[in-house]
């Protein structure tokens, strides 16, 4: 109960407090807008750049982790898939979607906090770890499979453009290439422009948090229930399931260990709703599933925080 208090509740709060002052027309909705495009196009990129540009890169880039983590998002884009063609009848370019949906899980609004609070500052190397393949793994896979689902026979040149520009027009993607660039030519961020960028990475999380609480009223629920139900299952329970299993194996280190697990444990982040309204296919799911599995993850990262201790 300490951990639900101490941990979970104080991120959900805040979240919460973005839900409401949206509901109560106390913020307005084309605020919220401004705070995501802020959150999503500059303090976020700031706080991974930063992060990226002084990580120790030898330490933190463990195999064991990322093969781990990605191992089982692929799963779960594939199961996720598989179970909206073959339980629900789905056309390919829906199944797609869903299986984005199961395939992308909240690593930045929600990992970063609550593995902040659970467990450290110091315990975040494992989480930029991920965060660093996150959103070139994940749209790489997604894209790249609606490409292909559209484009049948259009040829791998095509594909790739779409897939080029989907990925190098994403503003995390850029900034977390810059981090490495930063990185690997061991170059210093002069402390003016360093102290500047820490002005505006502590506002990312919070902002982000608030802003995210008023986007998911938005989101409301209906469409199909049980493909709703099914993104939920696969986000929330497989993913960490398989990544605790694949870490176990692979005897990843425990605080990257217990970074990977609880990063999957995240509910669907709200870009596989960007995904769904770019292709405009399965938006209503999408949607409640990110809804509905922000608010369930409330239990399920309380359970994946107790297994791991």
């Amino acid at each position: 109960m300490q951990v639900l208090l101490d941990v979970i509740l104080p991120v959900f709060l805040v979240i919460a407090m973005g839900y409401v002052a949206v509901w109560k027309n106390i913020f307005p909705a084309s605020g919220v807008d401004g705070l995501m495009k802020f959150t999503q196009g500059f303090a976020i990129p700031c706080l991974l750049f930063q992060a990226i540009a002084k990580i120790d890169l030898q330490s933190s880039f463990q195999p064991g982790l990322l093969i781990s983590f990605y191992s089982g998002a692929a799963i779960c884009f594939a199961l996720g898939m598989a179970g909206a063609r073959v339980l629900f009848k789905r056309d390919w370019e829906d199944c797609v979607t869903i299986g984005f949906c199961c395939l992308f899980s909240n690593s930045v609004l929600l990992g970063l906090p609550i593995t902040e609070r659970a467990y450290g500052t110091e315990a975040l190397t494992g989480n930029y770890a991920i965060i660093a393949m996150h959103a070139p793994f994940c749209y790489g896979l997604g894209i790249t499979a609606m490409e292909i689902t559209r484009n049948r026979g259009a040829g791998i040149m095509r594909t790739a453009r779409a897939v080029g520009r989907a990925m190098f027009h994403n503003a995390l993607v850029i900034a977390i290439g810059a981090g490495f660039v930063v990185n690997l030519l061991d170059f210093s961020i002069p402390s003016v422009a360093d102290d500047a960028l820490s002005l505006v990475v502590r506002a990312a999380l919070p902002t982000a948090l608030f802003s995210l609480g008023g986007a998911l009223l938005q989101y409301k629920p209906e469409g199909d229930k049980l493909a709703i139900a099914m993104v939920c299952v696969i986000a929330l329970c497989i993913h960490p399931a398989l990544v605790f299993g694949f870490g176990t194996a692979l005897d990843v280190p425990q605080d990257l260990f217990k970074s990977g697990v609880l990063t999957a444990a995240m509910a669907p982040g709200v870009n596989a709703y960007i995904f769904a309204n770019m292709y405009g296919r399965a938006k209503r799911v999408v949607a409640s599933s990110v809804l509905i599995a922000t608010l369930a993850s409330v239990l399920s990262i309380w359970l994946w925080l107790t297994v791991l201790g």
